[in-house]
Order: C-alpha cells, then sequence, then structure tokens
C-alpha cells in the first residue's frame, strides 16, 4: 500500500486538460515503483478513460528520475496465510498483466512519456502503449533476470512483437540497462527528446491526437494490435469490418466532407 501520508490522488495524479487524461506517477522518492493501490488507480483511470467522450488521449509519466522503476514488492496486500499453488499465477494475472491489458485495451490513444528509469512492470508499462516518446535520460531494464525472475506484466509477449524474438531474449537473458537513444534505434521508442522537451512535445503529440478522429483511432488501434495474433483472411476481415463500422460515425462523414470541400476537418471524438 501507499506510505502513511500518501494519498493516491497524490502518488498518482490524475487531471484533464484539452481531451488530454494526463496520469502522472508521483512517488520520486521510490522512483515511482509501482504499489498495489497506485496499480488499481492506474487501472481505474485507463477504463474510465476509455468511457470517457471527453477523453480523447492519454498520457502516462512519471516526476522526477524514475518513470515506474518496477512493483513496490513493500507495498503488495498480504493476507498473512501460507501461500499455495496457484496463489502467485493468480496475483500475476490480476495484477501487472491487468495493468497491461488495460494501456492495451485502452479506447483512447495512450502516449507514455518516459522521464526516467522504467524497470520491469514500469517497461511493459511504458511499451504497451501506443506511443513512447523518452527524454535523453531515461533507460529501459528488463529487471526480472537480475532478480533470477522470470518477466512479467506481458514482457514476452510485447518484446517479441516490437524487437523480434531475438533482440528479445538478448534484453531479457542480460537485463542490462538500455538507454533511450538505443532504444530508439531498436524499434521501442519512436522519439527521444532533451530532457526539458519532454513535456512539451509530449503535449503537443497528445493534443494533437486529442483532435483526431477518436473512434477511427481506436479502430485502427485494435486492428493493428490484433493484427500481430491473426492470419491474413481474420485481419482482412476485421478491418472491412472497421470500416463498416467507422463509416457511421460523425467523424468519417466530416473527414469525407472536409475532403470534398477542400477544407480542414473538424473532429469531434464522435
Amino acid at each position: 500500500m501507499s506510505t502513511p501520508g500518501e494519498s493516491l490522488e497524490t502518488v498518482v495524479e490524475h487531471a484533464t486538460d484539452n481531451g488530454v487524461s494526463w496520469i502522472t506517477l508521483d512517488r520520486p522518492h521510490a522512483l515511482n515503483a509501482l504499489t498495489w493501490d497506485q496499480r488499481e488507480r492506474l487501472i481505474s483511470l485507463l477504463s474510465a478513460a476509455s468511457a470517457d467522450p471527453a477523453v480523447r488521449a492519454v498520457v502516462i509519466t512519471g516526476r522526477g528520475r524514475g518513470f515506474c522503476a518496477g512493483a513496490d514488492l513493500r507495498g503488495t496486500p498480504d493476507s498473512g496465510r501460507e501461500r499455495v499453488a496457484g496463489d502467485v499465477a493468480r496475483t500475476i494475472e490480476h495484477g501487472a498483466q491487468r495493468l497491461v491489458g488495460a494501456v492495451l485495451d485502452c479506447e483512447k490513444p495512450v502516449l507514455a512519456a518516459v522521464n526516467g528509469t522504467a524497470a520491469g512492470i514500469g517497461a511493459h508499462l511504458a511499451l504497451a502503449c501506443d506511443l513512447v516518446l523518452a527524454s535523453q535520460e531515461a533507460k529501459f531494464v528488463e529487471v526480472f533476470v537480475r532478480r533470477g525472475l522470470v518477466p512479467d506484466g506481458g514482457g514476452a509477449y510485447l518484446l517479441p512483437r516490437l524487437v523480434g524474438p531475438q533482440r528479445a531474449k538478448e534484453l531479457m537473458f542480460f537485463g542490462d540497462s538500455l538507454p533511450a537513444p538505443e532504444a530508439e534505434r531498436m524499434g521501442l521508442v519512436n522519439r527521444v527528446v532533451p530532457a526539458d522537451e519532454l513535456e512539451k512535445t509530449t503535449r503537443a503529440w497528445a493534443e494533437r491526437l486529442a483532435q483526431g478522429p477518436t473512434r477511427a483511432l481506436a479502430l485502427t488501434k485494435r486492428l493493428v494490435n490484433d493484427a500481430l495474433d491473426s492470419s491474413r483472411s481474420v485481419a482482412f476481415a476485421a478491418e472491412a469490418q472497421a470500416q463498416e463500422i467507422n463509416m457511421t460515425t460523425r467523424d468519417a462523414q466530416e473527414g469525407v466532407a472536409a475532403f470534398k470541400e477542400r477544407r480542414t476537418p473538424v473532429y469531434e471524438g464522435r
């Protein structure tokens, strides 16, 4: 749980500005290591963003030198009973995997602004996002092997899809710190910027997403994510259905009308 004196609203700050839901991890003294209740608040905020028509993009970032240094095991609720077979699997399924799933399933584009160290589940939280911006000082660490652990939070699912199996194994087998510029070269990061430009760049990207055709972006996100596990025939059928659904939206009609009228479209997110 959170340290005494820390409220959830303090350690996971939230504000909505210009259609963007800003979620900020704010435990800089712990490099934003994620407690159980912080994780639950993140999942709740992502779910709320999906359902709220006023929210059209989401940003996840951290305060201080860390984006998220992994799970804060000291903050895990302890029932006091002896561990039995199945407990660990349930903990992972209901915890780290639910968090990463909440990012992947969010109907709004999710942008990670990685300000510092992203380790363990913190790295997977960032890499599950649709777009990743990173400070020049940021680094990514598959820390699990250093503790004799198997990666969790969907790491073995995410990484091979981003960089291929050989690179994924290199990162996971050695657990070396990966600087942001190298992560960008590998395709894990969209853009690396100086630390003092991260917020400005993130805001520009997020607000541009928030001004876009929100339902079309949601359908595109699902198509891309699902295509990684689909055959061509299934992917093509899903694409056709997504087009059918999207053409009923106001934004699609506005986009077509604006093209015909040779003007800039104004999207409402509906």
